[in-house]
């Protein structure tokens, strides 16, 4: 249920529910109508003219995300553009099921690869039946995802303290190798195992599934215990067999034990998880970007990766290291938005299908169709990576990155405002409409924040940036018949060093909340090179060098007020959360 409200005046900043409704273009414009509507995986920017691809991530992995991203992102929005492609896409991922309850990938009569239940697949199709069942109540839906997560457990290899996959790929017939078990080989089992104690976890949450929470207990003690994908001293794994130590599985593999270590309460599990995310978040830039291994695709950062960073580090501060909201809110200010695709004028495309190749290559309006998508691999300063280094030039959109991106907004956008027992939290200084409140963000034009409070709340918490410090920070509260105005240097008024506890708030309150905006200059170092990055608050307003391709970070204006514009926050009475 959502409150109607009225347009009103609100700053014309960084506003996640907007973006979610640029990529449901995107995610809808990747239908290849003429093959089924399977989306296209990837896409050649950089080409004239550009292309969409087709791929073997096609089937379970990319309407897994494809789904779930349009789940979250009509969440967000009540946008319901494309519903009728989302259709297509919700039976085409049904129709991947066989009767043992894995999602299997297709044969295409062009391409190479065989029919297959890929154990990467089966992270992003538990995704989506969990998202299906949590935003519909679907029954069919459940008995659906039962049967797939009974699948996953039975065909796990199953020792007294671990449980894991002996291959990345399981067929009709079973494991391709009973050699492959014998000898107890694992092969990445960040990607194969750990990453899917993340859906597992929530799909137990919502329905009590005892297998789900049992395949999580058995493949996190394989990770921390058995695996070896994480060194002692929490540095990522470089051997080949770890596949150079990918960091999108890495770090989303952190995610799913992350969330893991709070469901259980253990405190040892988030120790664990926070030596190696500091250890990854030194080979980051601080606004984002990531590499993409340690090796061949060190120089190409995966939009997953960044969603992944993001995740991690909410559930981290869920745990009480609440400095990792700031560095999320940076991530989230920065590449991860500047890594969506909404100006296309760079971009050569052809207006008719006569070139195309059906079910394997698309050159028809590929900007008006990739609008709004996420950078699949990006460089620091750049849409496109096309460095001599790593691999060069290899795409520049990939699905997973699309359906990643998507859920990257949603856990800005549904960890602004959060509440406990009665104590309402802002931790993020973003534009976010709530039951409670409506957060109002002038960042980074001006450090201003304006609250207009809805409903009575017991205690109400506002982080403040560390930069910021707390001489200097004023807060006036319109009451409507007095108005209080306090200031930052009330040490009472502090919690965990960067909440200000400013009380009981009122129905009908209106609280300003304004502090002295930071601008500095950093250096950044991604994989051998060097970026300077000039930043007004927690936002990078010039990157040198610039990009060559589709330059990041260059083009955004800051002036001495916010400008503003006529809008409403979307306010729900009910969400859900991931």
């Amino acid at each position: 249920m959502m409150n109607m409200q009225e347009s009103k005046l609100i700053p014309d900043t960084l506003l996640l529910e907007e973006r979610a409704g640029h990529v449901l273009q995107a995610i809808i414009g990747m239908a290849d109508e003429d093959f089924g509507y399977i989306p296209f995986f990837a896409a050649n920017l950089m080409e004239q003219p550009a292309f969409l691809t087709h791929g073997d991530w096609d089937y379970g992995s990319s309407h897994g995300r494809l789904i779930d991203a349009l789940i979250l992102a009509r969440h967000m929005t009540g946008d319901e553009r494309g519903r009728d492609i989302e259709e297509r896409y919700r039976a085409n991922f049904l129709s991947f099921f066989k009767d043992d309850g894995l999602s299997y990938r297709q044969i295409n009569p062009k391409a190479p690869w065989e029919t297959n239940a890929n154990l990467i697949d089966q992270r992003a199709v538990i995704l989506a039946l969990t998202s299906w069942y949590m935003s519909t109540g679907d029954r069919k839906v459940k008995q659906i995802a039962d049967k797939h997560v009974a699948a996953l457990k039975r065909i796990a290899i199953k020792e007294r303290d671990v449980w894991y996959y002996p291959a990345s790929e399981y067929t009709a017939k079973g494991w391709p190798s009973a050699n492959a078990v014998q000898l107890r080989l694992a092969p990445d089992p960040a990607a194969f195992c750990g990453r899917l104690v993340m859906p597992l976890l929530k799909y137990y949450e919502l329905t009590g599934n005892s297998d789900a929470i049992e395949l999580c207990q058995f493949f996190s003690a394989l990770i921390v215990h058995r695996s070896g994908v994480f060194h002692p001293d929490g540095s990522f794994n470089d051997a080949l067999a770890y596949r150079s130590g990918h960091f999108h599985t890495r770090i989303g593999t952190l995610d799913a034990l992350a969330r893991f270590a709070w469901h259980t309460q253990d405190a040892s599990l988030v120790h664990f998880v926070k030596k190696s995310y500091d250890w990854a978040l030194s080979r980051c830039t601080t606004f984002g970007w990531t590499p993409g291994d340690m090796h061949e695709q060190a120089f190409e950062h995966e939009t997953c990766s960044l969603v992944d960073l993001i995740s991690t580090g909410i559930s981290l501060a869920h745990s009480g290291y609440v400095e990792y909201w700031s560095i999320v809110e940076r991530f989230l200010r920065n590449h991860l938005t500047e890594s969506q695709l909404l100006n296309l004028d760079w971009v050569v495309d052809a207006q008719d299908k006569s070139n195309d190749e059906t079910g394997m290559k698309s050159y028809f309006k590929v900007a008006e169709r990739a609008r709004g998508a996420f950078a699949g691999y990006s460089a620091p300063n750049d849409f496109c990576c096309n460095v001599s280094g790593g691999r060069g030039h290899t795409s520049d959109l990939q699905t997973c990155c699309i359906g990643s991106g998507t859920r990257g907004l949603f856990m800005g956008w549904s960890h602004t405002i959060t509440e406990s027992n009665g104590t309402v939290s802002v931790n993020f200084l973003l534009n976010r409409g709530s039951r409670w409140l409506d957060v109002s963000s002038h960042l980074p034009h001006e450090g201003r924040i304006e609250l207009e409070i809805h409903r009575n709340i017991p205690r109400l918490l506002v982080r403040i940036p560390e930069w910021a410090g707390y001489a200097k920070i004023a807060v006036i509260r319109d009451q409507g018949d007095s108005v209080l105005t306090q200031t930052g240097s009330d040490p009472s008024m502090w919690v965990n060093q960067r909440f200000l506890a400013l009380g009981e708030a009122k129905e009908g309150e209106k609280i300003t909340v304004t502090f002295p905006l930071s601008e500095r200059q950093t250096v950044e170092r991604a994989v051998g090179q060097e970026f300077v990055a000039r930043w007004r608050g927690d936002d990078v307003i010039h990157l040198s060098p610039e990009g060559t391709h589709h330059p990041f970070y260059n083009n955004r204006k800051v002036s001495d007020q916010a400008p503003m514009k006529t809008g409403k926050y979307r306010r729900l009475e009910e969400e859900f959360s991931w």
